[in-house]
């Protein structure tokens, strides 16, 4: 039987005495030589692993994903369009959920983070915009884990292609796809870098959550309400008037949204939030 792609079995969350950062340990290390053998016959992947297991262990689970990059970049064909071709053959199938989705998709961590580092300069790619080859990596692989990570760097440099992109993707039949259209242009997404741009200007973005706010995932819906609530912290108004305008004929779903985006300055005692919460009942 055909050997098949495959990651590293997880658990559903962190247990005692252990940390994210063992999620790519050697064990991931030795998954991902295989994988991508199994598609590029030629890789070395003694090599690989020697080198992606130097210097890894002091490291924690986001520096792991940036130092398994470099160590993709030394070990995959030279052109980015090329590397990130053996990346996505050597992926597993699309998950089928949305929730309940463990940690074993951290394993993909390193994947996002060679498209964030080396899909946005043409330099790597034999001179070509790279930008084509970036978006499809990272279509397929928030379809695994997320690409809300890698999907910055090219909303800060290229705010306007980008959101149009993610625009089109609002309509993608996979709830995944469409929850990073959300939670990938987040102003202030938790563990990622900021968007300046959008912390001072959020409203190019409010067309993705005018498409998306009534959502028939909650997966998607949880996102769009964490994003409005990114936006209250810095516009507060903005993000109350445009929570007063979807309580209009709001379903309870969306009235669920409103109440969820505005939590946290509802705890603080914020009126207008107070309002809002007590209209989305």
């Amino acid at each position: 039987m055909r050997q098949l792609p495959r990651i590293p079995v997880a658990p559903r969350s962190i247990q005692k005495d252990s940390s994210l950062a063992d999620l790519l340990g050697p064990e991931a290390v030795a998954c991902l030589a295989d994988n991508l053998r199994l598609v590029q016959p030629d890789f070395d992947a003694v090599a690989f692993r020697r080198s992606a297991l130097a210097g890894l262990k002091p490291l924690g689970i986001l520096d792991r994903g940036q130092h398994l990059a470099q160590a993709l970049r030394a070990h995959l064909p030279e052109n980015y369009g090329e590397a990130v071709g053996v990346l996505l053959r050597s992926l597993t199938p699309p998950l089928a959920q949305t929730d309940d989705l463990g940690l074993a998709v951290f394993f993909y961590l390193p994947h996002v983070s060679f498209v964030a580092r080396y899909g946005l300069d043409p330099a790597h790619n034999g001179g070509r915009d790279p930008f084509e080859a970036s978006m499809q990596a990272q279509y397929e692989l928030t379809r695994r884990f997320s690409a809300e990570f890698s999907m910055r760097p090219f909303l800060i440099r290229w705010p306007e292609r980008t959101l149009a992109r993610l625009l089109e993707w609002t309509r993608d039949p996979d709830p995944h796809v469409r929850r990073l259209c959300s939670e990938g242009a987040r102003p202030r997404l938790p563990w990622a870098r900021r968007i300046p741009a959008f912390v001072q200007d959020p409203r190019p973005v409010l067309p993705i959550l005018e498409v998306l706010k009534d959502d028939a995932d909650l997966y998607v819906r949880r996102s769009v309400a964490n994003h409005v609530g990114d936006i209250a912290k810095d516009h507060p108004l903005l993000a109350f008037e445009l929570c007063e305008r979807w309580l209009d004929g709001a379903s309870p779903q969306r009235k669920w949204l409103v109440r969820h985006a505005v939590r946290h300055p509802a705890k603080q005692g914020v009126k207008a939030a107070l309002r809002l919460r007590k209209l989305a009942v």
